[in-house]
């Protein structure tokens, strides 16, 4: 999961990007970047870190121009520390491209092969994303006529990224002397949606990960990008669009619904959080089917992803709702922050109890999902130490069994509690006295009733499916080795200072002309 901007405005456009980025933020937090361009010229920065650590006053009188691109990073393929591999990446050739992804080539490998022996082209880092901004390249070669590139062409050549690459990918590019492309897979798995202001200067244009960034900016939402869609505006703030894939098919991925995406943006027409209360919903009816002799005193939601379904669920059950967690602002979501060691030991550092909500209460703790259990355990332990009498615990997602691989880190299979485990084992792991799963099919129903329209979904960490039809066995055990060989190294974000270190600052030159 990557946070991914692209905007063609009237006047400067470097506080919108930086802007547009910090709410963004919980996309990301290993790596930022941001690339504009003025005239002939791209200017960028980038570097390990948070968006307002990444840049400086200096850094950002740098960034000229009235349209860009920006980007932050969480670790999925690559190595979350190496500062090398912040986006968004270069090529000088064909005209010059910026490119920034949210997503995971599941093929990258195959395709780095192909890049060498047959595209003469190298990849000089271990992430996909330069791997999709070189077939990109090359397929845009191969469809210009000599020197001149046209919207047939780029439209073209995002129907050879089709063709070629398998996996997720939403896609922001800067074409030199053109304009802004942004492109989304044959299955639509990572979101992207497109923003519209009309001002006096003319009409602005944003592409962003979510609607939150849409709204923040001040344009209004216009649609989703559509999977297999292209987008093109030039720098004249002129849109086009055309259907690229040969084929699609329809399936974002459920935990953007579940956890990852903010619960004020609006994904492929569904309000994320009011899928999220729908969950509530649903996980209420089941426990009382499942549970009905179970006494609860209140429920109290883990923050923060969880409340609307916590108070979905509460309301359902007739039950009182209440907060008995208070969240540290300061401190990264332990989810995205690498290292078991440094997860246990962020955990109270990030919660702390309100010991009056639990003492001598029965109560029902709600989160929106289960991964390693590690966190879930540490809650369960501070809620009979806030003096408890029982915890039960309730996940609004179906339990996690299987690796994700389309652009979500998530564990290897020995990493998940659920992976091998029964719900009556997953509960004594954690020390609950009973624990209640979503539904997978409630799950999706939670969505569809917000766009009915919306038939599949890719749900492959909870059911084991993969949508694009190309996982095998040898690839889930190669991506399983490659975790367990990877190692933290000394560019980890959390040891930088206030001087540069770790972060790029380019101003690449193009002679290109449109």
């Amino acid at each position: 999961m990557c946070g991914i901007l692209g905007v063609v405005a009237t006047s400067l456009v470097n506080q919108l990007l930086y802007d547009g980025l910090q709410v963004l933020q919980h996309r990301g937090q290993d790596a930022a970047g941001i690339a504009t361009s003025e005239g002939g010229r791209f200017h960028m920065h980038k570097g390990s870190g948070l968006v307002r650590d990444v840049f400086r006053t200096r850094n950002m009188r740098n960034l000229e121009g009235n349209w860009g691109i920006g980007h932050v990073r969480y670790p999925t393929a690559g190595s979350a520390y190496n500062a090398a591999e912040a986006q968004p990446f270069y090529v000088n050739s064909p005209f010059g491209l910026l490119l920034a992804h949210n997503g995971n080539l599941t093929n990258s490998e195959a395709l780095k092969r192909e890049m060498f022996l047959s595209d003469l082209r190298h990849i000089n880092t271990s992430s996909d994303s330069e791997v999709l901004l070189n077939v990109f390249a090359h397929e845009l070669q191969a469809a210009c006529k000599g020197l001149k590139i046209d919207e047939e062409a780029i439209f073209t050549a995002v129907a050879g990224v089709h063709r070629r690459c398998r996996g997720a990918y939403a896609v922001v590019v800067m074409i030199a002397g053109y304009g802004l492309l942004a492109f989304r897979d044959p299955y639509g798995i990572r979101p992207l949606v497109i923003g519209r202001n009309d001002c006096e200067a003319g009409t602005e244009w944003l592409v962003a990960s979510e609607s939150v960034a849409v709204d923040v900016l001040g344009f209004r939402l216009l649609r989703d990008v559509a999977p297999g869609e292209a987008v093109l505006v030039d720098t004249a703030g002129r849109f086009h669009s055309r259907q690229c894939a040969a084929r699609t098919v329809h399936a974002p991925c459920m935990f953007e619904f579940v956890y990852l995406a903010r619960p004020d943006s609006i994904i492929d027409g569904v309000s994320v959080y009011e899928s999220r209360m729908k969950m509530g919903e649903y996980l209420a009816d089941k426990m009382r089917r499942t549970m009905p002799n179970v006494h609860i005193d209140v429920v109290i939601p883990i923050p923060d992803s969880s409340r609307p379904s916590a108070m979905q669920m509460a309301d359902r059950l007739d039950l009182p709702f209440r907060e008995g967690f208070v969240k540290n602002r300061y401190i990264g979501r332990t989810f995205i922050m690498p290292g078991q060691a440094t997860r246990r030991k962020s955990v109270r550092q990030k919660l702390n109890t309100i010991h009056q909500e639990f003492k001598g209460k029965s109560v029902l703790l709600v989160d929106d999902s289960i991964v390693r259990g590690t966190t879930s355990k540490e809650i369960v332990n501070m809620a009979r130490e806030a003096g408890a009498t029982k915890v039960y615990l309730a996940s609004a997602a179906p339990p996690v069994r299987y690796a994700n691989v389309y652009g979500i880190d998530m564990p290897t299979r020995g990493e998940l509690i659920a992976s091998d485990r029964s719900e009556e084992e997953i509960a004594r792991e954690i020390g609950a006295d009973g624990l209640i799963y979503q539904d997978l099919d409630d799950l999706k129903a939670s969505v569809r009733a917000l766009n009915p329209s919306l038939q599949f979904f890719e749900t492959s960490c909870f059911d084991g499916q993969y949508i694009t039809g190309d996982i095998t066995v040898e690839y889930l055990n190669g991506v399983e080795n490659q975790r367990s060989e990877a190692k933290p190294g000394k560019n980890d974000h959390n040891d930088q200072d206030d001087g540069d270190d770790g972060q790029l600052d380019l101003n690449l030159a193009s002679d290109a002309e449109r």
